[in-house]
């Protein structure tokens, strides 16, 4: 059973070879891996745990693309299958550095990553796996929601069972629908991770203290707020750890806070304390900011501690 198990959005991510050009005036790009969860999980393999990810692409080459990707990684595919009829979703950008990237999914007529189904989850990896890893956006529509739920009632609310709040307004009605939705995902996990504009969407709140005793209040055992240049915020019941951002010259900040999520998750199974887990987490966001790709930029344990400065 993999240690680090994913669940929801995969595609291609179709990227600019010109920094700071409009999408109208670029002539190159190149195409990388994508979608959070599905990152993380490649982030997870990078610094050596097993991982695999639970996700749908379409029947086309781009889902051949994802499947010989994520081998290529390291990351297990026997979880990924293919929906007829569905594209495999591409995204733009723009990178328009240090902190304007326009993104633009295409994920038309509906992703197949949003047709997860509960009757064909693997009920038993969900429940073994050392870490399980959801987001948001896997809560947005049918049938995908349904597997969500399904898939935290057959785990338990097992330790290292997090959610991440990344809330993309596309995918979504309004705020007040991902909220309401995130409310009754939270007392299945227990860790919840996101940056002030996610917690402040599954909130209500966007203090980040208040924000995250919001959602420890709601059952988690551990919330992580991301706050930019203010650093990380980590906070139990019993602790509070506030991490100093790692400065970086930012080329493409989407996909730092994937990079973030795999170290994070690394640092849990490893028992780390708090403080060394959100240290790790930070760098290694910050490494993979400075890079114009995600997937190929996620870092290993050595490069991470040669930004901290230890090892």
């Amino acid at each position: 059973m993999p240690e680090v198990l994913t669940i929801g959005r995969v595609g291609v991510d179709v990227y600019p070879l010109q920094v700071g050009v409009s999408l109208r005036e670029v002539e190159t790009f190149g195409k990388y891996l994508g979608g959070s969860p599905t990152n993380v999980a490649v982030a997870a393999a990078r610094l050596g745990r097993s991982a695999a990810v639970i996700t749908r692409t379409g029947a086309d080459p781009f889902g051949e693309f994802v499947h010989d990707a994520l081998r290529g990684y390291g990351v297990d595919d026997r979880y990924v299958t293919a929906v007829e009829g569905l594209p495999t979703p591409v995204t733009f950008c723009e990178i328009r550095p240090p902190d304007d990237f326009p993104i633009y999914f295409y994920r038309f007529p509906k992703a197949p990553d949003l047709e997860i189904r509960p009757e064909e989850l693997d009920l038993t990896a969900i429940r073994e796996a050392g870490l399980f890893w959801a987001t948001v956006t896997g809560l947005s529509q049918e049938p995908s929601r349904a597997a969500h739920f399904h898939a935290w009632e057959a785990r338990g609310r097992k330790t290292h069972t997090v959610l991440d709040l990344d809330y993309r307004a596309a995918f979504w009605d309004s705020p007040a629908t991902a909220r309401e939705q995130v409310a009754k995902a939270l007392p299945h996990v227990s860790v919840a991770v996101g940056n002030l504009d996610e917690v402040e969407v599954a909130t209500g709140l966007r203090e980040p203290y208040e924000a995250g005793r919001a959602l420890l209040e709601a059952g988690v055992e551990l919330a992580v707020v991301k706050q930019g240049g203010a650093g990380v915020l980590g906070l139990t019941r019993h602790e509070q750890v506030l991490v100093e951002p790692v400065e970086v010259e930012v080329v493409n900040g989407l996909g730092a806070g994937d990079a973030f999520g795999g170290a994070l998750c690394h640092g849990l199974l490893a028992g780390w304390p708090l403080e060394r887990t959100l240290r790790y987490a930070n760098a290694a966001g910050a490494i993979v900011a400075g890079e114009l790709a995600c997937a190929p930029a996620m870092p290993t344990i050595e490069r991470i501690e040669r930004t901290l400065g230890v090892g």
